[in-house]
């Protein structure tokens, strides 16, 4: 069975929900604490072994490209200043792994973004990973899913428990418990953003994937939707036809960081696990009069 070595990153989105902030920047290179937003998901992607990252841009994200280049600039700099710790940080982020590009002209959903890295991609199962998903756990959550492709040979989304009140903002899985495992659902059907009342279950699609080389073809075939955008949820149903899915329920805490309020819970989270800043920035928030 073929080993997932490949990731693709869909980064091509305008980023409208963090306006003005990312009228000039890419959404994804919004600092947490002192990461963007995207490495903390390629860093992921490096802990679950995977080798091979496609970053699938659009107009105004070079800031992607030149994050992951080498600066030889920046580099000479911190190396005549004596400032090692910084230049191996710098360093480290230019030889995390290799990394490729592909512009996606029109943003026209996670389904075509996902079609823009055929090419790259070839006849070999690969990860799709959102990058403003940022899921702090133990084992990483790639790694959990990876577990279950193996052991199953099939597809695999991570799903989460969400409350029906928001269920709506997500695709939604119909699934049913593996034995022996409370965490591993065969799935019977797949529901894009459905009303709460007409959502079959509360388990979300959160923004990791595994897929095998033939949703490729069902996302050719997948009819674009009311706004004019092919979902990978739609592509997924159609697959759904020729072979089994799954849906892994990771361990793990999933931040939202593609909306303010979970960008900010997550700054204070991360900021707070940090050796270097959580006692300080504890005593700080412990001494807000809210």
């Amino acid at each position: 069975m073929p080993t997932i070595r490949k990731a693709v990153f869909p980064a091509a989105g305008l980023g409208t929900r963090f306006l003005p902030a990312t009228k000039a920047q890419p959404k994804e290179m919004l600092p947490l604490v002192d990461k963007p937003i995207i490495q903390y998901v390629i860093e992921e992607a490096v802990a679950s072994g995977l080798t091979n990252i496609i970053i699938v841009t659009g107009r105004g994200k070079n800031a992607i490209e030149d994050h992951f280049d080498v600066s030889y600039e920046l580099e000479r700099m911190l190396h005549e200043r004596g400032k090692t710790e910084l230049l191996e940080q710098v360093r480290a982020v230019s030889n995390m792994i290799n990394v490729s590009y592909v512009r996606q002209g029109e943003t026209l959903g996670l389904g075509h973004a996902v079609l823009m890295a055929k090419d790259l991609i070839g006849d070999e199962p690969f990860a799709v990973m959102l990058g403003d998903d940022i899921i702090d756990s133990e084992v990483p959550c790639m790694r959990q899913m990876i577990d279950v492709y193996e052991a199953h040979k099939a597809p695999v989304v991570a799903v989460q428990k969400v409350p029906k009140s928001e269920i709506s903002a997500y695709g939604v899985i119909d699934g049913e418990p593996e034995a022996g495992s409370d965490r591993v659902y065969r799935i019977r059907e797949l529901v894009e953003k459905p009303r709460a009342e007409d959502a079959p279950s509360d388990l979300a699609i959160i923004g990791r994937y595994i897929l095998t080389p033939d949703i490729f073809e069902a996302l050719e075939k997948t009819p674009r939707d009311a706004g004019g955008e092919i979902q990978l949820t739609n592509g997924l149903r159609a697959l759904k036809q020729k072979r089994p899915l799954f849906g892994c329920r990771f361990e793990g805490v999933r931040h939202d960081a593609g909306n303010k309020l979970g960008f900010l819970k997550a700054t204070v989270e991360f900021a707070l696990k940090r050796p270097d800043l959580g006692g300080p920035f504890r005593e700080y928030l412990r001494g807000l009069k809210l």
